[in-house]
């Protein structure tokens, strides 16, 4: 993804390889590939909640709660800061 302003563009414009390649530069290569699976998309991502990748991405637990606390939940309160 290209960076605009010192900043990653807003995940609501994010394609569904966008997802995937972000949290595969974040480490979770094989998690990465559900998100494809799912076909989730920046949109769908900001309104995935703990229980949606907790249970609805078939992960493990670890790597689940992981991307939720450390990706998509900042994600998510990235996005409402810049569209408040």
């Amino acid at each position: 993804s290209s960076v605009e302003n010192g900043r990653l563009p807003d995940p609501a414009d994010w394609a569904v390889i966008d997802v995937v390649n972000y949290f595969r530069t974040a480490g979770f290569e094989e998690q990465a590939n559900a998100f494809q699976e799912q076909e989730i998309d920046g949109k769908s991502l900001l309104l995935m909640t703990r229980n949606d990748v907790l249970t609805g991405l078939s992960l493990k637990l670890g790597p689940a709660l992981k991307i939720y606390e450390y990706h998509v939940k900042p994600l998510q309160t990235q996005h409402l800061k810049n569209n408040s």
